[in-house]
């Protein structure tokens, strides 16, 4: 009698804590602070390399995970045994499972912490915070870490192989096509002109170049060393991007649509690893951990595949009306920029200014490691919201074969510095 007793108050405790979290719409209930909201206690990501030509060009993902999570652990003095779940956003490794889970042993983590791996393409990293989020949600658990990761160096997209049956339907063998596919799909069918692409893409190559030049990306990078060697700084960034360059490239898609994607106005392939500590706001406090933010919230969409792209246009109105935003509530939004094509339309669609989207560039500029870029975008718009001192965080991405997503945070930090806007 007494352990069933104790069982039905365990769940309904369970239960009171899904319903307070999720409990109440509109920005005051965004920004109300309660003690089993999920927190974010840490958010670095490493700096990340060029494909082929690149600092990581060698690195296999488990040693990138390794030297993160060893540079983490160095920097935050946690007991990696308190991790209840690790949760690991990759997409091209081979065996990620057995590498993620290899790469936290040898970083020192306990073999009784477990790990496993997420693979939503572009949205991985996002989807790594959401399943330990929603873990600490349920109660299951009340610590543990996020982390995205990707070469794609050495793990570039493989060819997707289906039967002939199911490839006869339209829409399944549009989903596997190549991604500047449907690059080349969108910048048709939505009329995105060569000329919109480069002006949007030099926004970003600009941005990016200041961040870079004024120590902006330097807040969010956490040093690591592998062989011998610390890496800290980005070289994924080309200075000194001009209209002209962009014009004057070549495209990459000469076969598809109107062949206006080049290497200028399409995201970089790159590696890198990003990662992200959660736990409840009560434990945090408890244990005297900074708290950086707050995970409100998530939503995935699908879109029709051959317009893949367009995703961020269904997936954030969905995202912010789960929580009773609207879009001029946020401060910042980090909408990745898989092609300047598609960036462009759901900008413009989406009708947000440019003065709240990727302020410090976008994935045009500094890369896309797919399994990587989902957490980046929250290490980056955390880092700065608190420079800036504001609130409210939207991340999006489009998803490959035909999927969006969307993510509502809360910067909770003390200001870095002064904004230099």
């Amino acid at each position: 009698m007494l352990a069933s007793a104790a069982v039905l108050r365990a769940r309904i405790t369970s239960t009171m804590r899904n319903v307070s979290t999720h409990s109440g719409k509109g920005i005051s209930a965004v920004l109300q602070k309660n003690p089993d909201d999920v927190v974010i206690t840490f958010a670095k990501r490493t700096a990340m390399g060029r494909n082929r030509k690149g600092q990581f060009k060698d690195i296999p993902v488990d040693e990138m995970m390794q030297a993160l999570l060893k540079a983490t652990f160095e920097k935050t003095k946690l007991d990696p045994a308190k991790l209840d779940d690790i949760c690991v956003g990759t997409c091209h490794p081979p065996s990620p499972m057995y590498s993620s889970r290899a790469a936290a042993l040898a970083s020192g983590i306990p073999h009784d912490v477990p790990i496993s791996t997420v693979n939503r393409l572009c949205a991985s990293g996002l989807m790594a915070i959401r399943n330990i989020a929603h873990a600490i949600q349920s109660g299951e658990i009340s610590m543990g870490m996020a982390i995205g990761v990707e070469n794609m160096t050495l793990n570039p997209r493989p060819t997707p192989i289906i039967a002939e049956s199911v490839d006869k339907i339209p829409r399944a063998h549009d989903c596997i096509q190549p991604m500047g596919w449907t690059s080349e799909m969108v910048a048709q069918t939505y009329k995105v002109s060569r000329e919109k692409q480069d002006e949007y893409a030099l926004i970003s190559h600009t941005r990016a170049n200041k961040a870079m030049n004024t120590g902006i990306f330097a807040e969010e990078i956490i040093p690591v060393e592998i062989r011998g060697t610390v890496i800290s700084v980005d070289d994924t960034i080309r200075p000194g991007v001009t209209t002209e360059m962009l014009s004057g490239l070549k495209p990459v898609f000469q076969d598809w649509g109107n062949a206006a994607t080049t290497a200028g106005n399409a995201s970089g392939i790159g590696d890198g690893a990003a990662l992200c500590i959660l736990t409840t706001r009560e434990r945090a406090k408890k244990e005297n951990m900074e708290i950086l933010g707050k995970w409100v919230g998530s939503a995935v969409v699908g879109v029709e595949p051959r317009y893949m792209g367009i995703g961020p246009i269904a997936a954030i109105p969905k995202v912010l009306t789960q929580v009773g935003l609207t879009k001029d509530d946020i401060d910042i939004y980090e909408i990745n920029e898989a092609f300047a094509s598609q960036f462009a339309y759901c900008v413009e669609e989406l009708g947000i200014s440019m003065d709240k989207i990727n302020p410090n560039g976008g994935a045009i500029a500094v890369t896309h490691p797919l399994g990587m870029t989902g957490l980046r975008q929250v290490v980056t718009g955390l880092t700065e919201l608190r420079r800036r001192d504001k609130k409210l965080l939207c991340t999006s991405m489009c998803v490959g074969s035909g999927m969006g997503a969307a993510g509502i945070f809360v910067n909770e930090a003390q200001p870095l510095r002064e904004a230099k806007l």
